[in-house]
């Protein structure tokens, strides 16, 4: 499963790093400690989180991460989003709850 279905099946909104759409997705994690990511994370992931400062795609990029999903409709700050293009690793919305979208994403990753 690529990020683009995630996107479609999931209804996400694509807010930068468009050009890495098509990464392929091992699975998800959900944290907002950044120092949990870095430990725990593993490259392909999916990343939940409510954070949307610059720090996440430096834990993105280090843990070689397909995508990021900010929830609860948070929106990432503009130096965000330019190194997120710049990563060509994609930060995605969403208005639901942590719960509620890794709760999705798990069942689409296991059908």
């Amino acid at each position: 499963m690529t990020v683009a279905d995630i996107v479609r099946e999931l209804g996400l909104k694509v807010f930068s790093g468009s050009e890495g759409l098509n990464q392929e997705i091992t699975g998800g994690y959900t944290s907002d400690l950044l120092s949990d990511v870095m430990g725990n994370a593993e490259a392909g992931m999916v990343w939940i989180t409510l954070q949307t400062h610059i720090n996440v795609m430096a834990i993105a990029s280090l843990k070689e991460l397909s995508a990021i999903i900010l929830v609860k409709g948070f929106e990432p700050e503009v130096n965000t989003l330019q190194q997120s293009n710049n990563e060509r690793i994609p930060i995605l919305g969403t208005n639901l709850q942590a719960f509620e979208v890794t709760g999705k994403l798990y069942q689409l990753l296991n059908r």
